[in-house]
């Protein structure tokens, strides 16, 4: 499971150009799921994501997490995580896992967050969405669960 996390002043996702779902400061999660995740790897993650230090304090130092500064979380399914790039020019995409797999580890991610006491926004699964991220920083990472 792969999650590219971005501190953000503001996101927003547009859902089929018809829904804009929005958060303050925080951070925007692009997610992926490979075959072979299990909820073992939604809980690390979503423990790792959650309590990332990212935030800067009063020293300027990343020494804050998502829960220190009472952030939100934009939650995206992205199965381009997991596109393969190295042969040819058109990714392969063979290493993300089927909806039937992604969508509930995707959703238990998703409710792991709002368990924590985080506000959380999402995209929709397999939904055509356009994503404004103002980030910040720039701070961007990217955070696996598995070597």
């Amino acid at each position: 499971m792969r999650a590219l996390v971005q501190r953000v002043k503001s996101a927003s996702v547009t859902v089929d150009g018809r829904e804009k779902r929005a958060i303050g400061q925080g951070s925007v999660i692009l997610l992926g799921v490979t075959h072979d995740d299990t909820s073992a790897d939604v809980k690390f993650l979503a423990d790792k994501c959650i309590n990332l230090r990212i935030f800067s304090d009063a020293d300027d130092k990343m020494n804050l997490s998502l829960l220190d500064v009472n952030g939100s979380a934009l939650i995206v399914s992205q199965f381009t995580l997991y596109g393969d790039c190295r042969k040819g020019r058109r990714p392969g995409f063979d290493a993300a896992a089927a909806p039937s797999v992604a969508i509930p580890l995707y959703e238990q991610f998703i409710a792991e967050f709002r368990a924590a006491g985080i506000e959380v926004q999402t995209g929709e699964f397999g939904a055509d969405m356009l994503v404004d991220i103002q980030n910040d920083g720039p701070v961007t990472l990217l955070v696996e669960s598995k070597k």
